[in-house]
């Protein structure tokens, strides 16, 4: 039963993961919803009253369109968050998680390797965050085709992707920050510090020219810039899944030879 962890993993995420599904489906069409009402207005003359500062961090000038309005109302802000905040958790919960249960003893004990276990882990990790970026996906489309906000298929799929990736490398984070530790909540607080830090330096290099030099280096930025819907397949992308794939490997090593005798307990 324990030798295929990535199949277990999923079986365990499974209510939840259509929860949260269920959830960012219906957030995603509630807000496309807004749309035919706020197209009506003037959005040009309304804010064009705000500070210049506040329309580059928001985009609030794109909000002329149904992309716009969806980048500005969900892509950079509420989704965001609920990717993270789910990412993070998962992976703190991965083996961190586990290990404190004292279920990790278990599969520590079976023939099955520690980086295998850190690979399959991350895997479904991976493999959850891209069933809510399909759920996004899906209902991004059903959210354009019922209300006309004008977006396309591939702009769809490419925001879907920046959400996914984004709390896929802060997840994994929080995966390796676990297995290295073994602590659930230094694995969540890892991963929300580095989060919040990103995020601020995002928002400074946007609003502050001394810092704008170092935007580049925030995943925000790397899933925000351009889009995300609308910015089709980007460089920060890529940044995005080496992040991913960097983090996962310093997590390989640290299940091997580890004293489960005192796991549990410590």
């Amino acid at each position: 039963m324990f030798r295929n962890v990535y199949l277990k993993s999923l079986y365990d995420a499974r209510r939840g993961l259509f929860g949260w599904s269920i959830a960012i489906a219906a957030l995603t069409v509630l807000e496309s919803a807004l749309w035919p009402s706020v197209r009506g207005l003037d959005l040009e003359q309304i804010y064009g009253s705000f500070p210049e500062e506040l329309k580059k961090f928001f985009d609030l000038e794109a909000m002329t369109t149904g992309a716009g309005f969806l980048n500005a109302e969900l892509f950079t802000l509420l989704l965001p968050a609920l990717f993270l905040v789910y990412g993070i958790g998962r992976g703190a919960r991965a083996l961190a998680g586990e290990e404190e249960q004292g279920t990790l003893e278990l599969l520590l004990v079976t023939p099955v390797s520690g980086a295998r276990i850190v690979v399959e882990k991350a895997l479904a990790l991976a493999t959850s965050l891209a069933v809510l970026g399909t759920a996004l996906f899906a209902s991004t489309l059903a959210g354009n085709a019922l209300f006309d906000l004008g977006i396309s298929v591939g702009a769809a799929a490419t925001g879907a992707l920046a959400m996914t990736l984004l709390g896929l490398e802060f997840g994994s984070l929080a995966l390796a920050a676990g297995a290295i530790t073994g602590r659930r909540g230094t694995a969540i607080v890892v991963g929300s510090v580095a989060a919040t830090a990103a995020y601020v330096l995002y928002a400074a290099g946007l609003l502050l020219s001394s810092v704008e030099s170092w935007l580049p280096f925030s995943p925000f930025y790397q899933a925000f810039h351009e889009g995300p819907l609308g910015a089709g397949l980007t460089a920060g992308h890529g940044w995005l899944f080496a992040g991913t794939v960097v983090l996962t490997a310093i997590a390989l090593p640290a299940l091997d030879g580890r004293d489960i005798a005192t796991a549990h307990g410590r």
